[in-house]
């Protein structure tokens, strides 16, 4: 499992969504004073689900079908996340510095994109593996 790069770029996906429960959207420069991803509810929201489908994806790589689907979810949360975070860029006051980790959504949403691509190919792969025994059988 571990050994597919999809595997890995989910992985990494999740702990990026992860991060974003933990940290901080904006901050004054030399004060205690920041936003925080959890204190503004669509941002919490966006970044659990978008952790929660993306770490689901990662562990259901028996069902291929299901590991797309939860990664395109998963895409399009992180996109959302990613146009709410720069609409609050523009609403914040003068103060405030967006943080680094104003970018992860867009790093992950990248990510899913590549894993999705991956997973895709391993079942295109799996499918013209089974049509060929299958004609191959049915020759015999």
């Amino acid at each position: 499992m571990w050994q597919r790069v999809q595997t890995l770029y989910f992985a990494i996906a999740t702990a990026l969504s992860a991060v974003l429960l933990f940290g901080d959207f904006a901050r004054v420069p030399g004060s205690e004073d920041a936003v925080k991803y959890t204190e503004y509810l669509p941002y919490a929201i966006l970044a659990g689900v978008a952790a929660l489908a993306t770490l689901t994806a990662t562990f259901s790589w028996k069902r291929r079908s299901l590991q797309i689907r939860l990664g395109g979810g998963s895409a399009v949360v992180l996109l959302a996340l990613q146009v709410w975070l720069a609409v609050g860029y523009f609403k914040l006051p003068q103060e405030y510095v967006v943080r680094w980790t104003a970018v992860l959504p867009f790093i992950a949403l990248v990510l899913d994109i590549l894993a999705m691509r991956g997973v895709y190919a391993d079942e295109l792969l799996v499918r013209s593996s089974s049509r060929l025994r299958a004609s191959k059988r049915k020759n015999k």
